[in-house]
């Protein structure tokens, strides 16, 4: 297929709540794009759900829109496909990619006991070695034992296929079951120094080599846009499709960052940070993920609870999830005047436990300091100076295994508040500068499906040729104040209360 200098990228970026379609040209700009939500459930106390088939659906909305906004001369520009997408989410299909129960979400918790249960078996650093994931709730692993074991037991004994998001849509796309290593390896089921499957961990999982996808680097080619796909997406058949990566992979990618020295920081439902690394090796303080980019690896943190805290907010408000986004500017412009630290409100925001550096499931969030005199707009400002804060002890933890981090690249949709972002350069004390895109996880599929295709020599360059920097903040006169508030305080409020929490955890359980 001759890349011309027209061609666009489609990127598509399947994330928990909508999916994305944005039609990339090689200077890495957004010419058309499409959106769709993807229904979330919670049917029982930290159990997330979805139907796999909604993501193809959704899936189809979005591109279909984005080729509609193209128009026919223009969607036939499209070059190459790509996918991004949330990771730890897996179904179970039949042999034809059909589910046979609904999806388990990133989110889903359910499974401590048998974190708890395998570690004991095989040991947490065995498993902390081979996955690059210390042991919790998020790797796919202990969701799809759950799954097996008490959620539907029937369906440990027939043939299935386990299917992370990157799978089921690029069967769909192409027929093919295949997945990215990028995509596959955050289930938990990858050994990550032989860049494959992890025989004794499948074992352990009980699946076999063939109920998992076949797997290709980010950026080889995986198939083409069938002709039944084509017509429910709006595009021509026979698109060449290429493997891309999970979202913070491919967030990385799009923020450009490629190389040591600079992290990028997600401000997204969960708040994800990474830097690049040539070595592999393993740390509490982070997660080792496969990176977007050839040969090389994310030393990576995740805080499960991001910009869903301040959702949280804001249903707990009254606001319906249509007014959310109102609510939430009004308390912006209002927190803007409170003085830092929040009139002495500080948040631990472990909403969905924690997981670098302390790994605990049954951890919970902490607000600190309330008194009369606060309001709403205060407890906003201590969510994004909590999650800022949080984001300081997970540097500091990076930085001790990977070198210094020069500057932190910041995208998602948390990154258009320059509230937060002033916050997190004060904090940090290191200079913030949004990516030139705040759809940079697309923009990583989109890299990917033009070096994919030869419109580039390669993802470096194609990364350098398509990727922009934006505003800039940098560290202010209150760095002095929150670097005491970091030491004095935020540092040591998880310790002295990790005990208590988990007691309160099991007086939670009993109850139910």
């Amino acid at each position: 297929m001759h890349v011309g200098d027209d061609a666009l990228f489609l990127g598509i970026d399947c994330s928990t709540t909508a999916c994305k379609a944005i039609a990339w040209d090689r200077e890495g700009r957004a010419v058309a794009e499409g959106r769709a939500p993807i229904p979330l459930s919670n049917p029982a106390p930290d159990a997330w759900e979805q139907d796999a088939r909604t993501w193809w659906e959704a899936l189809g909305t979005a591109t279909r829109e984005a080729a509609r906004a193209l128009g026919d001369v223009g969607a036939r520009r499209i070059r190459a496909v790509a996918i991004t997408h949330q990771r730890e989410t897996f179904v179970l299909t039949d042999e034809q990619g059909e589910p046979l129960h609904p999806a388990l979400v990133w989110m889903d918790a359910r499974c401590r006991a048998e974190v708890a249960a395998l570690a004991a078996r095989v040991g947490e650093a065995r498993l902390h070695e081979i996955s690059g994931k210390f042991p919790c709730t998020t790797p796919s692993l202990y969701k799809l034992l759950h799954l097996r074991n008490r959620i539907a037991p029937h369906l440990a004994a027939r043939p299935v296929r386990m299917l992370d998001v990157h799978a089921f849509l690029a069967h769909r796309l192409t027929g093919r079951l295949v997945t990215s290593v990028a995509s596959a390896d955050p289930t938990g089921l990858v050994d990550m120094a032989a860049r494959g499957f992890s025989a004794e961990i499948l074992e352990w999982a009980g699946l076999s080599a063939s109920e998992v996808p076949a797997l290709a680097e980010p950026g080889e080619r995986i198939g083409e846009v069938g002709r039944e796909a084509a017509a429910a997406l709006g595009i021509e058949a026979g698109i060449p499709v290429f493997a891309g990566a999970g979202d913070g992979q491919a967030a990385a990618l799009g923020a450009g960052v490629v190389g040591p020295g600079v992290m990028y920081l997600n401000l997204g439902t969960a708040i994800v940070s990474g830097v690049i690394s040539r070595e592999y090796r393993t740390d509490r303080a982070f997660r080792t993920m496969m990176a977007a980019t050839p040969g090389a690896f994310l030393y990576e943190t995740d805080l499960k609870g991001g910009t869903f805290t301040l959702t949280w907010l804001a249903r707990l408000l009254g606001a319906e999830t249509e007014a959310s986004s109102t609510t939430l500017s009004a308390l912006e412009r209002e927190a803007e005047g409170i003085t830092p630290g929040a009139d002495g409100l500080v948040l631990v925001p472990y909403f969905h436990g924690v997981m670098n550096p302390y790994w605990d499931d049954a951890a919970t969030g902490i607000l600190l300091g309330l008194s009369g005199g606060q309001g709403p707009a205060h407890v906003y400002r201590a969510i994004l100076e909590g999650i800022a804060l949080e984001q300081r002890l997970h540097t500091d933890g990076v930085e001790r295994a990977s070198g210094p981090i020069a500057e932190l690249r910041v995208m998602g949709g948390g990154s258009r508040s320059a509230l937060w972002c002033q916050i997190l350069a004060d904090v940090l004390d290191k200079p913030i500068v949004r990516a030139g895109t705040s759809e940079a996880t697309s923009l990583g599929a989109g890299i990917l499906a033009a070096a994919g295709v030869g419109a580039f020599s390669g993802i470096e360059e194609a990364a350098a040729a398509m990727t922009s920097r934006g505003e800039g903040f940098v560290p202010g006169e209150r760095r002095g104040f929150y670097e005491r508030l970091y030491r004095e305080v935020y540092v040591g409020l998880y310790p002295a209360l990790s005990g208590a929490m988990g007691q309160l955890a099991r007086l939670r359980e009993s109850a139910r």
